[in-house]
């Protein structure tokens, strides 16, 4: 059964699998997966290699933690079913400028080829909990205006449009566990 979990060294070759099907079909959330590309991509092809990327990942979630320039600190979640690796979201602990306006807290994406089977869903219902041990009452969850895929998915999870702005819908979603029917 799908489950979230900390990033893990053990997904290594499911997740750099996801990673190439995302850079095939040209996503590359916003700029966060050519960022880590760049970055670590050769890290990817080794275990100690994937191993330090994911002792970054977990360094992001810090306060003191290093991340990229005018980031805050946030935390990711793979989301896997056994050994295989379908999708990641990130839970951003705080909003800047522009994270209010056009990111939010939450960032998601399902591999191209565990798409349309509720896992997107199933990722920010799940998460939600854990924004909430965070001190986070609701949350922003932003996306293309015209991506109605993810649409569907935040208002699913309760998402109450605010407005749009910049291209972007942008809901709030109570960070309250929410269960069955969603």
């Amino acid at each position: 059964m799908p489950r979230l979990v900390a990033p893990d060294p053990r997904f290594r070759i499911s997740f750099v699998a996801a990673m190439a099907e995302f850079a095939a079909a040209d996503e590359f959330f916003g700029d966060t997966l050519a960022r880590e590309l760049t970055l670590y991509g050769d890290d990817w092809r080794t275990d100690r290699g994937f191993a330090r990327y994911v002792a970054a990942l977990e360094d992001e979630a810090r306060e003191e933690g290093a991340r990229p320039a005018g980031f805050v600190p946030a935390t990711w979640y793979w989301y896997v079913d056994g050994e295989t690796f379908l999708g990641r979201i990130q839970v951003r602990h705080r909003l800047t400028a522009f994270l209010r306006d056009f990111g939010g807290h939450i960032g998601y994406g399902v591999r191209p080829a565990a798409r349309r089977r509720g896992h997107a869903r199933a990722m920010l219902r799940d998460v939600l909990p854990y924004a909430r041990a965070l001190g986070l009452d609701e949350v922003l969850v932003t996306c293309d205006v015209d991506n109605t895929p993810s649409r569907k998915v935040i208002e699913g999870c309760g998402g109450v449009l605010e407005d749009v702005r910049g291209g972007k819908l942008r809901y709030w979603v109570s960070a309250g566990c929410i269960r069955g029917g969603v």
